[in-house]
């Protein structure tokens, strides 16, 4: 595993010691981030289900502000620890363990998120399709901008709805689905439209 541009281009990093975690290829990793280029300067990133942090440290070499990383296990999140010191980006980012629904449904933001990676184990689309339902409905609702992006990850035999998000583009690597969401519109209510002078 590597930071494959920016500040930390060829930086080495610490893969995950167990097959619990799912990092993408270099190859898939650049297609992402050429998609995501416009959004990445001074971003606000959530990297949810981080494993040892591949994705929110790409971020932070290619121009974010901030990463939070979540992580529930432990092998994982000590080796995101030592990614972190490794590229000593301390001051950008803060590691989040523990549960990651309870955490969501019970915190209130500082900086509500512009970037979202969702990478959750493949077996809980279907094991906790609404554990994940849920958690998208409080991200719309507390955590994310108006203009947020969402990176859904999951394997291509499956498909979730993620309440309060619109897919904007999907993209097959194999195996493998990546979406890109952003937050639905509501329109505005009847009474609040402008109503032409008769």
């Amino acid at each position: 595993m590597r930071i494959i541009a920016g500040q930390f281009r060829g930086r080495k990093l610490l893969p995950p010691a167990t097959d619990a975690t799912r990092p993408v290829t270099d190859r898939v990793k650049q297609s992402i981030f050429d998609i995501l280029t416009p959004v990445l300067e001074d971003a606000i990133v959530y990297d949810c289900f981080a494993g040892t942090g591949s994705m929110g440290l790409e971020c932070l070499s290619r121009g974010a502000k901030h990463v939070t990383f979540f992580e529930t296990e432990r092998t994982a999140a000590a080796r995101l620890k030592s990614n972190i010191a490794t590229l000593k980006v301390e001051p950008h980012s803060n590691i989040i363990t523990g549960d990651l629904f309870r955490r969501f449904a019970h915190s209130t933001p500082r900086d509500k998120a512009t970037l979202v990676f969702l990478d959750p184990p493949y077996r809980f689309l279907s094991d906790r399709s609404q554990d994940l339902q849920e958690l998208a409905t409080t991200l719309t609702q507390r955590h994310l901008t108006a203009d947020a992006t969402v990176v859904f990850r999951h394997d291509s035999h499956d498909s979730l709805d993620l309440p309060g998000l619109n897919r904007t583009d999907l993209r097959e690597y194999g195996g493998m689905v990546v979406e890109f969401l952003s937050p639905r519109v509501t329109p505005p209510a009847d009474s609040d439209k402008i109503n032409p002078t008769p």
